[in-house]
């Protein structure tokens, strides 16, 4: 352990929630239990015009691959309402636990209003939990070997690198490779009251998984500082890492 700051404090993490999708939909997938080929439509009640891609396509049938693509790299909204809908909240939460997170999971699908009959947020998470999911998918010990590089492989096209991974430099929309000397995986997660951000960075002299997670109240926007400090953590795992 580098370092932990209220690792076990519940924040709210936004679509970070979205990797326990992805892992149950990787764990379907190679189980047999769920084609990734199978092609799906959006229905009415799911389209959410914000984050992603998915909406602004002509496009309304996709892959379920397609769509772990698109969360992955976009954290595609749309494409996360579908895949809850096929894959299921219930089996989601059940693979949560099956892992050993009880203070971390995915709560509900995207919604652009929530009602008192709805979870208060999308997600919520542990540093502690968080950085050891990501550290267990990076030496594939999420279910098996098989489903952990599925997820990765997800992962690896994220194009958010406005958090921790600032620091890195990579190119954002290609950093699956290593670019000079460090590979990156990781998934993000914003809120107007959140900003997180984990992930394994291997570099030439080390490999860490971390996970930084900030919350602030509606009335007093932390966005700035919170982004500075996270280019900061970065900077020392990077320290540490080489590269």
């Amino acid at each position: 352990m580098l370092a932990s700051l209220d690792a076990r404090r519940v924040l709210r993490t936004a679509s970070v929630g979205k990797l326990f999708l992805l892992v149950e939909a990787a764990r379907q997938a190679t189980a047999g239990e769920l084609d990734l080929a199978e092609r799906v439509q959006w229905q009415d009640d799911e389209r959410v015009e914000d984050s992603g891609l998915w909406y602004l396509l002509e496009q309304r049938e996709l892959s379920v691959r397609d769509l772990c693509v698109l969360v992955g790299a976009v954290s595609d909204n749309l494409a996360t309402n579908v895949l809850v809908r096929v894959v299921g909240l219930s089996a989601v939460a059940a693979r949560t636990a099956a892992l050993g997170y009880t203070d971390s999971g995915l709560l509900d699908r995207v919604r652009v209003e929530r009602g008192p009959s709805h979870p208060p947020t999308l997600s919520v998470g542990t540093a502690a939990d968080l950085s050891d999911l990501m550290g267990r998918l990076h030496g594939g010990e999420v279910v098996d070997d098989e489903v952990s590089a599925l997820v990765r492989r997800w992962l690896a096209a994220n194009t958010d690198l406005s958090m921790v991974a600032s620091a890195f430099d990579l190119d954002p929309l290609a950093h699956a490779e290593p670019d000079g000397g460090l590979r990156l995986v990781n998934k993000t997660g914003t809120i107007s009251t959140a900003r997180a951000d984990v992930g394994v960075v291997e570099g030439p002299r080390a490999t860490v998984a971390y996970a930084v997670l900030a919350n602030w109240r509606p009335d007093d926007d932390r966005r700035d500082a919170v982004l500075a400090g996270m280019r900061e953590i970065g900077g020392a795992i990077r320290g540490y890492v080489g590269g």
